[in-house]
């Protein structure tokens, strides 16, 4: 029976760190959630998967699915400070807003780099993301004199996907380290290149996971040993199972649905799993993410925490856009 304890404390976080005012302050570390909705699914409610982790005023985001330009701009931070892009995989619904983003950065006058991290196939994105640009690069480079190319500041780096933790970037404030989780199966991999992270950032007040998508993994587990909050996704299956059903009557997937549901079901982490993750790595918080089914059907709350809290006793925060903890 799902704690009282659990309850309230879940809905004191949503109202006690939803404030803003955690923002202006340049000093710590703040963890903005910008869109939620496990997808490719897009809504009023949820935007697609997007975080944003500011480090002594410094912005860092993570996955740029739709949504998250917009979502920048609410939270109070902008986009035109972001000089840092960590993508977990690269499905469109973890980076479909990267060119809007990319793109209003230089037009509305960035002239730092903006550095695009994420597994194979990153390098080539940012590249199209430049390319998508080239007519408006050389229209306002004649009417308006531009002196800076796109190509110039934004660039694509490639982070190995390794069974043991990497460095992906190291300042005098944080160190981000990355691994690769199970969200492709081995017969996948066997037939691409393409491959998926989980990312650890580790400041000096705070330790944040980010589980990108993935079913469980015991890679992710060891990169969150001892993290004070591991972000995660979360699906309710049976729900989800139901909601993809009804949208298949409607004409989704038409190509291969039962294809489509074998990697939801398979690639994807249960609201049970994430709560098994969490206990194994020892963290303190359990920040649901990329939320099934989300705004798709609505559940209270309570579901996806009872669920986690089958096997997780700590602090469990149901993620909603714009939360910020």
């Amino acid at each position: 029976m799902l704690s009282r304890r659990l309850l309230l404390q879940s809905s004191a976080l949503s109202a006690l760190l939803g404030s803003r005012s955690l923002l202006a302050a340049n000093a710590g570390t703040k963890l903005v959630l910008l869109g939620t909705q496990g997808g490719p699914n897009f809504n009023l409610q949820r935007g697609e998967t997007s975080s944003l982790l500011v480090v002594d005023g410094e912005p860092y985001v993570i996955d740029c699915g739709y949504g998250t330009l917009r979502a920048l701009v609410q939270s109070g931070t902008g986009f035109l400070t972001v000089g840092t892009i960590l993508l977990t995989h690269l499905h469109d619904d973890h980076s479909a807003d990267l060119v809007a983003l990319l793109s209003h950065q230089w037009t509305q006058g960035r002239v730092k780099p903006t550095t695009v991290y994420g597994p194979h196939g990153t390098d080539k994105l940012v590249e199209a993301a430049n390319l998508f640009s080239q007519a408006n690069t050389e229209i306002r480079s004649v009417d308006e004199a531009r002196s800076v190319l796109p190509s110039d500041l934004f660039k694509g780096r490639v982070v190995q996907a390794e069974a043991q933790p990497v460095t992906v970037l190291k300042t005098a404030a944080l160190t981000i380290t990355a691994i690769e989780n199970t969200h492709y199966p081995e017969e996948s991999k066997a037939k691409m290149a393409h491959r998926a992270l989980a990312y650890r950032f580790d400041a000096a007040d705070r330790s944040v996971v980010f589980s990108g998508d993935t079913a469980y993994s015991t890679n992710l587990v060891q990169l969150a040993k001892g993290a004070d909050v591991l972000v995660c996704e979360a699906m309710n299956v049976e729900v989800t199972r139901k909601n993809f059903d009804e949208r298949v009557k409607r004409g989704y997937y038409a190509d291969n649905p039962e294809g489509v549901w074998k990697h939801i079901a398979d690639t994807h982490t249960s609201v049970e799993d994430a709560g098994r993750m969490a206990a194994e790595a020892g963290v303190k918080t359990l920040v649901l993410n990329h939320i099934l089914p989300g705004a798709l059907t609505e559940l209270p709350d309570s579901d996806y925490i009872q669920r986690a809290a089958k096997h997780f006793n700590g602090t469990i925060v149901v993620g909603k856009d714009q939360l910020v903890l």
